[in-house]
């Protein structure tokens, strides 16, 4: 039993450093393959309606797509 609460110590202890290197580093958590962007996929999810945050980020994206193509003046 007391090997067991060692290593599980011994455990605790490398995980809280690697936690407050990432605080410390500021970095967010990522995979080294690039993740499910990189086969082409853009939610995980199945869900019809995708989240307040990411609606925004469409609206913005999509906002911004139509300026890129309007038409005025200068862009003739």
């Amino acid at each position: 039993m007391m090997i067991f609460l060692i290593t599980f110590g011994f455990f605790l202890v490398i995980g809280a450093a690697m936690a407050i290197g990432y605080i410390v580093q500021n970095r967010t958590l990522s995979g080294s393959c690039g993740g499910l962007a990189s086969v082409g996929i853009e939610k995980a999810c199945n869900c019809d309606n995708p989240c307040e945050k990411r609606q925004e980020r469409e609206k913005k994206a999509a906002l911004e797509e139509n300026l890129k193509n309007k038409i005025d003046v200068t862009n003739l």
